[in-house]
């Protein structure tokens, strides 16, 4: 999946909570205000579109802190 559409549903995310869109990758994930659950809803949404289950490396979540790390992750995981 592209960066740009992982981030785009990331910002649906938000967006449908209230909150403002993600415009810089460098930003901590807590002062982007995006949560652990909102991790979790963007997951879904992008297993959704994929049509497959995603398979995540609990070790590589505990090391996410930035919208980098989000968007790393997620490209790593639907590669």
């Amino acid at each position: 999946m592209e960066r740009q559409e992982i981030l785009d549903t990331m910002n649906l995310v938000m967006t449908n909570k209230g909150r403002a869109p993600i415009t810089d990758e460098t930003v901590a994930t807590r002062d982007a205000n995006f949560r652990s659950l909102d991790f979790s809803e963007v997951a879904l949404r992008i297993e959704t579109k994929l049509g497959r289950e995603l398979t995540f490396d609990a070790a590589a979540m505990r090391n996410i802190d930035t919208v980098k790390d989000v968007l790393d992750f997620f490209e790593k995981a639907t590669a």
